[in-house]
């Protein structure tokens, strides 16, 4: 049974239910959407994309290998926490020098876990709010937007179906999407507009400026079982190359449930945690 909350939520079981039938026939765009499915990963790092697409992702730094709690449940390992290659020659200077003073904090102990977004509660941002996992995310596709939302505190992400920025874009979480249909299996977007405060590209803590640019394509396989994106992020002010990414999803049958981030979400145990976002002031 599909979990509501009040009205709203009744508005996005019909959009997610009604939405593929309102659009052009199923062979020209990919069926990403349904009430009764979502997409879900087990990996919270950027994999290497296919050959020939240039400088991968960010790494673990090769003096501290990463170790996964998962990984470390198989194979006895000691799980660590995740220190990215700030010597990395694809990173400007300030980019090198911010990793490094990130890195040099979590391996001091300041911080019992190092900056998540969607740990603490932050949206992750664009491209970084894919690499949450654990927890599915869902599609809507009306005829002229897309919305993605994520079970994970009820994220949204708004994608409109247009091939034209606005001329002035006011830099946000998620920046300003917009995005178009290829090959009847294929959604791609293009994002600008992405603000920086707590916005990284990966789980590395890799930052960024307000010139990033990221490029998405969101392919269903065959099968309809598995969604792959290649993700390129281009920051000249940031990086000295392109990086491209991939992420990779599993069909999951299940309604989207409610998961709510800020709940007893505190530092209870005196870890110097980043605080969870609180408002000024309360809403009603």
């Amino acid at each position: 049974m599909f979990k509501t909350c009040g009205a709203a939520s009744g508005l996005v079981m019909v959009l997610l239910a009604t939405s593929s039938s309102a659009q052009a026939p199923a062979t020209a765009i990919p069926p990403l959407a349904s009430a009764g499915f979502g997409w879900q990963t087990g990996i919270a790092d950027w994999q290497d994309a296919p050959p020939g697409h240039g400088h991968g992702p960010i790494k673990p730094h090769p003096e501290h290998p990463y170790v996964s709690n998962a990984e470390a449940g198989r194979t006895g390992k000691q799980p660590t926490l995740r220190i990215g290659n700030d010597t990395d020659p694809v990173l400007k200077p300030w980019a090198a020098k911010i990793m490094r003073d990130s890195n040099y904090e979590a391996l001091k102990g300041d911080r019992a876990v190092p900056f998540a977004a969607q740990a603490r509660c932050y949206p992750g941002g664009v491209p970084g709010q894919l690499l949450f996992p654990f927890e599915p995310f869902y599609f809507i596709q009306r005829p002229k937007e897309i919305l993605m939302m994520w079970q994970r505190d009820q994220q949204v992400r708004r994608i409109i179906l247009t091939d034209k920025h606005s001329e002035d874009v006011e830099p946000s979480w998620f920046g300003e999407s917009i995005g178009h249909y290829e090959n009847g299996d294929t959604l791609v977007v293009d994002t600008i507009g992405l603000s920086t405060r707590n916005s990284y590209i990966d789980n590395f803590r890799t930052p960024h400026t307000e010139k990033l640019h990221v490029v998405e394509r969101f392919t269903l396989n065959a099968d309809r079982n598995t969604l792959t994106a290649i993700v390129t992020v281009d920051d000249p002010d940031t990086f000295n190359a392109a990086l491209t990414m991939q992420q990779r999803w599993t069909k999951v049958n299940e309604p989207m449930g409610e998961s709510i981030c800020a709940e007893n979400n505190f530092d209870f145990f005196s870890q110097n945690l980043f605080p969870v976002p609180m408002a000024e002031k309360p809403e009603f």
